[in-house]
């Protein structure tokens, strides 16, 4: 397949984008020690949305080595994805949902991953039970839905993904299935230039209700090549919704991430999640925006648009939860809620943290105490 062809000329090293992105003989040197720990693959269309003559390009900032992945503070498991392992290659954290790491393949490694550790390195955590995480779907019918994942979903092979539908789908306790994929966004000739895959699709959306949970991060992004990939899902029966993650220098700030959201809903995609930028060794400092310069960010964006922009939550994925940030109720007093528990406890509750002016994640000192104001 054409897709097929076209990923394999994607960029790997650092001598391949030296010449193209006008690095100095030290910036290119550099750019491969960091590459020796964390791979780089780039497709050539996504390449195209650079700007070359801007060192700050955003799209430039998401899949291009910068110094700053050197420092490797922060952890390579920020949601606790290890403990909530039940058969290698899924997970189930949250009652209604199951999570399977179907490949550690990507059709672009994204700088501010959360799976670093995993993505174009270690299959050690990807799906290789399928008969065995079926059988653990079925023994828990408080599953309502699956997330198939990775690296990205839509880089399996389309056999692949027919035997996850063909099986999954006669799960009667199975409200829906959801792809995770970015492919719409850095790669979408992997859905335009692939009828087999859409036909697979359409087939199986006829069984069980499939969605599609995609990541646009910037308005470069909304590319009239990913609005075709976005329009062929929908045109499977598939709803499209977004989750984008806050990227210091990419998007913090409420005008580009307003209209990104808008951008998204002019193209059927309906904006899911604002995610803090998780404390990812080799991301943390590089990307992580301050809790309370992000919500100014996401307050703003939001008064952008109208009431289908307005549903997005922003929020953080940690091991205890989802847990929405919902502002200041004074000084540097934040509010938070629950959306996602790990824990029935934790279900719905509310509670504040007295944040530092620079603090952009939680530790696991979250207040158990009764919230009062």
């Amino acid at each position: 397949m054409s897709w097929k062809h076209d990923l394999q000329e994607n960029l790997h090293s650092a001598q391949e984008v030296s010449a193209l992105l006008h690095l100095n003989q030290e910036d290119s040197a550099q750019m491969a020690r960091i590459l020796e720990q964390f791979p780089m693959s780039v497709p050539r269309y996504y390449l195209s949305l650079i700007d070359p003559n801007d060192p700050n390009d955003p799209i430039r900032k998401m899949c291009i080595p910068s110094v700053r992945e050197t420092d490797l503070s922060g952890s390579f498991d920020t949601s606790g994805e290890a403990s909530n392992t039940v058969v290698v290659g899924m997970q189930h954290k949250y009652h209604a949902t199951a999570l399977i790491l179907s490949t550690n393949r990507c059709a672009m490694y994204c700088r501010h991953c959360f799976r670093k550790r995993l993505v174009g390195l270690s299959d050690a955590e990807i799906a290789s039970h399928l008969d065995e995480m079926i059988d653990y779907i079925k023994a828990h019918p408080e599953i309502s839905n699956v997330l198939i994942s990775g690296g990205d979903a839509l880089l399996n092979d389309n056999d692949v993904l027919a035997d996850y539908l063909s099986r999954l789908c006669e799960i009667d306790h199975l409200d829906m299935i959801r792809f995770g994929s970015r492919v719409p966004v850095t790669f979408p000739q992997r859905i335009t230039d692939d009828p087999e895959l859409l036909a697979l699709l359409r087939k199986y959306n006829e069984k069980k209700q499939l969605f599609l949970i995609t990541h646009f991060n910037h308005p470069h992004e909304l590319t009239p090549q990913a609005a075709d990939a976005i329009k062929a899902i929908r045109d499977c029966g598939m709803p499209v919704r977004n989750q984008t993650v806050l990227l210091k220098g990419v998007n913090d700030d409420g005008v580009v991430l307003g209209t990104l959201l808008r951008g998204l809903i002019r193209i059927g995609v309906i904006p899911y999640y604002v995610f803090q930028c998780r404390p990812v060794t080799g991301v943390k400092n590089q990307f992580s925006v301050p809790f309370l310069r992000g919500i100014q960010v996401v307050e703003q964006a939001k008064a952008m648009q109208n009431g289908q922009g307005k549903s997005l939550r922003y929020a953080l994925s940690h091991p205890a939860g989802k847990i929405e940030i919902l502002g200041t109720v004074g000084g540097n007093r934040m509010l938070f809620k629950f959306h996602q528990a790990k824990y029935d406890r934790d279900a719905g509750r509310m509670f504040t943290v007295d944040l530092a002016d620079d603090q952009t994640w939680l530790g696991d000192d979250i207040p158990q105490e009764p919230l009062t104001f």
